[in-house]
């Protein structure tokens, strides 16, 4: 049955391949990506990408066949997964990097300092913290708030700035805008369609950057925040799945500032028109050059938690979010309700549970 539901996703691909999940053997070669199906057989077609719900992903790699036997792969970590919930998805997936190699990385590098420039000329960067020594060399997912249209901009020249080169998390809309979405898919980040189905399919690339060592920074709250104060609201247990997935440390950064650069404006750009608020904001920021202050806090504590038991990914969420807006509370000492700078194109109808 398990077979039968997964070849109904997807279309069947030669040649053909046992896949008997077992969450034990690991470093086969080339690598697939599989939920894990604990002592349940299927039969699937190569290549191909295997995902459940947000619950994390495996990668799982395929055995040398031995004396004419079918191949055999197995998980290489026990994330519970219900085959109801189970999607086949054949090709046309983006490929997963450890990051972006050659050209690609120079380019990212490239861009990197073109956004440090625009950022310049902007406001003013001020950067407090710092990535531990220790977490430099390891797998890495930053977490940040999400303020404005152009905090990404400050973010990437702040990680710049520290000597880090992250991969981003970044909404589907921005990779199909003709420039900035050409430069994302060039460079390796990871497109996110939210509400769409395809959001497996950015959990597993994610999970795989993450564990192949790859620093990603992602915005836990999926959207500016709509609180009328501007702190970050519930926010999703998404990237806390990924953290306990890849069992990879958390670094809160927390930023304030970037707002003032750039109304709101609207939630889906059809023209021309939809940009011209935050554009003509933007010009009054090169007049006003606003303070962007972002800090990089201590790694979140997330001891104890794991992926597969129920609660853990709330709880590990709900550490994340405390230690962001632990950290944007000094940086927005002089503004503690409302921010001074007024947006009247920015929604404000929902309310921020982490508020100090």
């Amino acid at each position: 049955m398990v077979r039968e539901r997964l070849l109904a996703a997807g279309r069947e691909l030669r040649p053909r391949v046992d896949l008997d999940l077992d969450a034990e053997e690991r470093g086969f070669d080339p690598p697939l990506r599989v939920e894990p199906f604990r002592d349940v057989p299927v039969r699937l077609a190569m290549p191909h990408t295997v995902v459940g719900p947000a619950t994390g992903v495996t990668p799982v790699t395929v055995a040398t066949p031995v004396a004419g036997r079918p191949p055999r792969a197995r998980a290489t970590g026990p994330v519970p997964c219900s085959p109801d919930m189970v999607a086949l998805q054949v090709g046309g997936h983006e490929p997963t990097r450890r990051e972006p190699a050659g050209s690609s990385r120079s380019l990212w590098r490239a861009m990197m300092a073109a956004d440090a420039a625009l950022v310049a000329i902007t406001g003013r960067l001020e950067v407090t913290g710092d990535v531990p020594a220790a977490l430099r060399d390891r797998p890495l997912l930053l977490a940040a708030n999400h303020i404005g249209n152009f905090d990404a901009f400050v973010l990437v020249a702040a990680c710049r700035k520290i000597g880090v080169v992250p991969r981003f998390l970044a909404t589907g809309g921005l990779f199909d805008t003709p420039v900035i979405g050409w430069g994302l898919r060039a460079t390796g980040h990871i497109r996110v369609d939210r509400g769409k189905d395809t959001i497996t399919e950015a959990f597993a690339r994610t999970v795989d950057a993450l564990r192949t060592g790859a620093p990603v920074l992602a915005y836990p709250e999926g959207r500016i925040s709509h609180d009328p104060g501007l702190w970050p609201e519930l926010g999703k247990t998404g990237v806390a799945r990924m953290a306990l997935a890849a069992d990879v440390p958390v670094v809160p950064v927390s930023q304030w500032g970037a707002h003032e650069a750039a109304w709101w404006g609207t939630e889906v750009v059809t023209s021309w028109a939809d940009l011209r608020p935050v554009l003509t904001s933007w010009l009054r920021a090169l007049r006003a050059r606003p303070r962007f202050r972002v800090h990089f806090g201590d790694p979140v504590d997330l001891g104890g938690l794991s992926a597969g038991r129920v609660g853990d990914a709330r709880r590990a969420r709900d550490a994340i979010m405390r230690a962001i807006a632990g950290g944007l509370a000094p940086l927005r000492a002089g503004e503690p309700e409302l921010p001074r700078f007024p947006d009247p194109t920015r929604p404000t109808d929902r309310s921020s549970p982490w508020r100090p």
